[in-house]
């Protein structure tokens, strides 16, 4: 079957289901830490292991599904992980309206939902290289990326109004909402689906681990791996800390940290508009190590947010930065990646990294968590973002591109 170019068709009904679950997502932004903050009075420590639990739980139950997805229709998938997301979320608000809300049942919810995501972000990634062809793969993800940043530029502002006048609780659940909305525009795709890879007799230890492995024996997506890991653990651990420290410690009002996120957005816009651009004046190289050395250099400025107009413009400026770059760089990793990963092996490569980035950020946040509750949030921010300034050590000298060869895999470096 001919694949399709990212502009319509199955491309066209995946990219709306992004980007409903996207702005339903923007619009909940922070929704659990405020849930948790502001309903069940939780502190930084419990906000941090509510995070952290959620994610590695939800990592662990996800490790068995990158050969299970591999050598499975992926649009099924797809479509039950949503309706997954929808049930979890939809039972906060019940719980809520009934009086039964619990921090358990936060922290059960953030499990299924992290669970359910990985296999999303696994089955898509997989099924997008089948529709669209690798020299339209950049504009493929920068359009994701766009829509992403999009939706964060809308969603926040509008999810600090809506907690305002209705409560956290109803962001939960417009935020479920989306992921119904989503499945539905996936089960709108008319194409046939390519036949997936033949399934073994008996899944082994070997085809779990077999996407780490890929990786590791990858001379550059190795590097990228270890790099993206421990940046956006440093990044997501700093954002309940950060919602502490703005709406405990300095009394910011909801919609003011909602906008103090959502106005910097206007940088993911731009930077993913750019990045194909980018990539095709300086070449892949130069941007994956270029671009993902700058994204480090902003977050230290988080540390100096103060009460007031002054603080939230100090916010609005390092997320600026830090965003403009990161949109230029995460579509250029993840169009890398697609193109140089073996199709008998892309479902268990995209699982091994959305589970280790999951595992890494839960454990880096349960340690500034606790970092927080000693030094307080405002310290553990500033580590991190000292630390961020190491991880451009991380990234890769130089660009391979995988080729099959006599049925082995071998890399030829590139400009």
């Amino acid at each position: 079957m001919r694949r399709k170019a990212a502009s319509g068709g199955a491309f066209g009904w995946l990219w709306a289901a992004y980007a409903v679950s996207a702005y339903g997502t923007g619009l909940g932004f922070g929704a659990f830490s405020i849930v948790a903050i502001e309903i069940l009075g939780a502190g930084p420590a419990r906000v941090a292991a509510l995070s952290a639990s959620g994610l590695a739980i939800g990592a662990l139950l996800a490790i068995p599904l990158g050969p299970w997805i591999e050598f499975r229709a992926k649009r099924p998938i797809m479509i039950t992980a949503d309706l997954v997301r929808f049930a979890a979320l939809a039972s906060i608000p019940l719980a809520y309206l009934l009086g039964v809300l619990s921090f358990a049942q936060i922290l059960v919810v953030a499990v299924v939902t992290a669970t359910a995501k990985i296999a999303f972000t696994a089955a898509s990634g997989a099924y997008l290289k089948t529709i669209v062809p690798d020299d339209r793969l950049l504009v493929a993800t920068s359009r994701f990326e766009s829509t992403t940043w999009s939706a964060t530029i809308v969603g926040p502002p509008l999810g600090g109004t809506a907690i305002g006048l209705f409560g956290p609780a109803i962001t939960v659940l417009v935020d479920g909402v989306s992921y119904l909305l989503s499945g539905l525009a996936v089960t709108a795709i008319r194409e046939p689906e390519p036949r997936p890879a033949p399934k073994p007799t008996a899944t082994r230890w070997g085809d779990i681990v077999e996407g780490w492995r890929y990786i590791l024996g990858h001379p550059t997506l190795r590097p990228l791996f270890f790099n993206t890991a421990l940046f956006n653990g440093l990044i997501m651990a700093t954002e309940p800390l950060l919602a502490v420290l703005m709406l405990s410690h300095m009394g910011f009002p909801a919609w003011q940290y909602g906008l103090a996120f959502a106005v910097p957005c206007v940088g993911g816009l731009i930077g993913s508009r750019l990045a194909r651009h980018v990539v095709a004046r300086h070449g892949e190289r130069r941007v994956l190590r270029g671009f993902g050395a700058l994204r480090a250099c902003w977050p230290i400025g988080l540390a100096f947010v103060q009460p007031g107009p002054v603080g939230l413009l100090i916010v609005m400026a390092t997320q600026f930065g830090l965003i403009v770059c990161a949109s230029i760089f995460t579509p250029a990793v993840g169009a890398y990646r697609l193109r140089n990963t073996d199709d008998s092996r892309r479902a268990r490569v995209l699982t091994a990294w959305t589970i280790t980035g999951s595992l890494s950020t839960a454990l880096i946040t349960v340690t500034w968590g606790l970092m927080a509750g000693y030094t307080g949030p405002r310290a553990a921010i500033a580590a991190a973002g000292i630390l961020l300034l190491a991880t451009p050590f991380l990234l890769p000298k130089r660009v391979s591109t995988a080729h099959s060869r006599r049925g082995q895999t071998v890399f030829v470096h590139t400009r």
